[in-house]
């Protein structure tokens, strides 16, 4: 179970998005990720079950560009060195591509679990 998220909240509100979006900005920069060419849900950890299966659900493309960024990444690190800043993954190339997976497959699962332990009664 996924830990509980102040997201929905900020975003209703308006003026409190506002003041956290440059937040969150500084935050992501800060992070170096995207110096590498990494993207946010590259981050994600394939440890879980549902993270690989999400992955194995990921168009060929999509999973090849995934693989890439992540081998160019550990080079990077291992050489101690960034990508020239034109090669950074920009602000609006960074959409969560596994994330909309991994949830999806949650709600199957949740569904398969209700389904299974479904009661049938039977009326006279």
């Amino acid at each position: 179970m996924p830990p509980p998220s102040l997201a929905p909240f900020i975003t209703k509100r308006p003026w409190l998005l506002n003041m956290l979006k440059p937040v969150a900005q500084l935050y992501a920069n800060a992070a170096g990720y995207r110096q590498l060419g990494l993207r946010a849900d590259d981050l994600i950890s394939e440890e879980n079950e549902t993270v690989l299966q999400a992955l194995k659900r990921l168009p060929a493309k999509e999973s090849y560009d995934r693989v890439f960024r992540i081998r160019r990444a550990v080079q990077l690190s291992l050489s101690h060195k960034l990508l020239p800043k034109n090669e950074w993954t920009k602000p609006e190339e960074d959409v969560p591509y596994l994330g909309p997976l991994i949830e999806q497959l949650e709600n199957e699962i949740k569904e398969r679990e209700a389904l299974d332990t479904l009661e049938v009664i039977k009326k006279h």
